[in-house]
C-alpha cells in the first residue's frame, strides 16, 4: 500500500511477479478486511474494496471498486499501548485531504477536507499532554483551512499546556485571523512551532502549480509571528518547479531568507 504504489499498480504488479497485490488509497478499512480474509479463509479478494491483485489463472490486474472515505472520528487511537514516550516525537492526524489544488502534492487528489471531531482531537491530545511527550506533530496538511477548529484547538492547546509538550502545524500563513494572533501573545514560548510552505515567490510558478497564496500577506503574518519571539518557524521551497531558473529561485531564496525563519527547508520537487 501507499502513493508509491496506488497510481501505477499495473506497473509495479509486473515488475514484481512476487507480489500478490496492493492496496489503493485509505488503508486501515482495507487492511482489516484484507486480515479477516487470510485469516478465516472465506469470501473473495473480488469483495474487498480497494485493492487490486493479479488473477491467479489470466495474470490480468483486477481492480476492486474504490473503499469509501472513512469518517476520520471512527479511526482508532494507536499510541494508547505505547508506555516511554521520553524522546519520541509522535505524527498525529486529525484531518485528511487539503481544499487547496497545488499540482505537486498528493493531497490535492481528495478534493475535499475530512476533520475528526474536536472533542475526540481533545480527548486524545490529552494523552499526549498527560504523558508528557515532547513533542507531537500534527501532520494535515494545511491545519487552519478551518479557521474554527483550528483555532479551537489552539485555544485548548494554550489552556493545558503541561510546559513541556509542543505543538507542530503545517499552516497556511495567509489565513491567519487577527484572533489567532491575540491567542498566540498568550502561548508560552515553545508550545507552538509552524511549518508555513513558500514553495516559490514566482509568479508564473505559482500560477502554473494552481498555488493561490497571497505573498504580501503571507510575509506580513510571519513578520508579525517573528515580531512576537514566541513561536518558532519554518519555511519551505521547491526548487524545480515549473517557469523556475536559477535566477527566479534565487530571488525566492532571498525573498524568503530576508523573512529571518527559525528553520528554511529547501526540498526538491519529487515526480
Amino acid at each position: 500500500g501507499g502513493p508509491e504504489v496506488s497510481y501505477e499498480v499495473e506497473t509495479f504488479l509486473a515488475e514484481h511477479p512476487q507480489v500478490t497485490g496492493v492496496m489503493i488509497g485509505e488503508g486501515e478499512r482495507t487492511f482489516q478486511q484484507l486480515c479477516k480474509y487470510y485469516v478465516n479463509q472465506t469470501g473473495s479478494l473480488e469483495e474487498i474494496r480497494g485493492i487490486a491483485f493479479r488473477d491467479q489463472d489470466s495474470g490480468k490486474t483486477v481492480f476492486t471498486p474504490a473503499q469509501e472515505p472513512m469518517n476520520m472520528s471512527d479511526i482508532p487511537f494507536c499510541y494508547d499501548h505505547i508506555e516511554n514516550f521520553e524522546n519520541r516525537i509522535i505524527y498525529y492526524e486529525s484531518m485528511r485531504g487539503c481544499p487547496f489544488s497545488c499540482s505537486y502534492c498528493l493531497s490535492s487528489i481528495e478534493k475535499s477536507v475530512r476533520i475528526k471531531s474536536p472533542e475526540k482531537t481533545e480527548r486524545e491530545l490529552d494523552f499526549f499532554l498527560e504523558n508528557k511527550v515532547p513533542q507531537v506533530k500534527f501532520v494535515d496538511r494545511t491545519f487552519n483551512c478551518n479557521h474554527a477548529y483550528a483555532y479551537r484547538i489552539w485555544k485548548y492547546i494554550g489552556e493545558h499546556d503541561n510546559g513541556v509538550t509542543n505543538f507542530h502545524f503545517e499552516i497556511g500563513g495567509d489565513l491567519l485571523h487577527e484572533e489567532d494572533f491575540l491567542l498566540f501573545d498568550t502561548f508560552r514560548p515553545g508550545l507552538v512551532q509552524f511549518e508555513i510552505g513558500v514553495q516559490s515567490t514566482n509568479p508564473d510558478t505559482l500560477k502554473a502549480i494552481r498555488r493561490t497564496a497571497d505573498w504580501d500577506l503571507l510575509q506580513k503574518n510571519v513578520a508579525r509571528i517573528h515580531a512576537r519571539g514566541n513561536i518558532h518557524q519554518h519555511l519551505d521551497l521547491i526548487a524545480g518547479l515549473p517557469y523556475e531558473d536559477f535566477n527566479t529561485f534565487k530571488k525566492s531564496f532571498c525573498d524568503v531568507y530576508a523573512m529571518k525563519p527559525d528553520q528554511f527547508q529547501l526540498g526538491f520537487l519529487k515526480v
